[in-house]
């Protein structure tokens, strides 16, 4: 049990970053699910309607991300405005790099011929790829950029 719990304490961020990444993505799944129900009464075309539920789940995910990433994973203790609107900022300036990256990295894959399919769902292994390349990506720039720790000269 001691080395358990070693081990966790030494990876503590990254297992953390992985366990509210999962809760991320079922927020998002359920936000999404939820505002297809609600605004399907409102709005009729299914493409219109699929693309606003996405965006609002987003930005629900985002946020989620965020608020978990700053209490639980990386320990950002400030809550001072000027800190928070910088790092909320910031932590939303990257997924949208990073988010662009999924949009505009699959079909590139699937170009360039990483187009098999998974389950025969074509091109999901591009989807899987550019998956775990974003995922890194979220977690290297949320280190370095969104909540590092500031030097004491800083």
């Amino acid at each position: 049990m001691a080395k358990i719990k070693e081990l966790f304490l030494k990876y503590k961020e990254i297992i953390m970053y992985l366990i509210f990444g999962v809760l991320t993505t079922l927020v998002s799944w359920g936000s999404y699910a939820l505002f297809e129900i609600l605004l399907g009464t409102f709005i009729k075309e299914v493409i219109l309607l699929s693309s606003v539920a996405n965006v609002l789940s987003w930005i629900i995910a985002v946020l989620f991300a965020f608020v978990t990433n700053k209490l639980w994973v990386f320990d950002s203790k400030s809550w001072k405005g000027a800190v928070v609107v910088k790092e909320l900022g910031t932590f939303v300036g990257s997924r949208i790099i990073t988010g662009c990256l999924e949009w505009f990295g699959v079909p590139l894959l699937m170009i360039i011929g990483i187009n098999q399919s998974i389950l025969g769902i074509e091109g999901m292994v591009a989807k899987v790829l550019i998956s775990v390349i974003v995922v890194i990506l979220n977690y290297v720039l949320s280190k370095l950029l969104v909540f590092r720790k500031k030097k004491d000269n800083e």
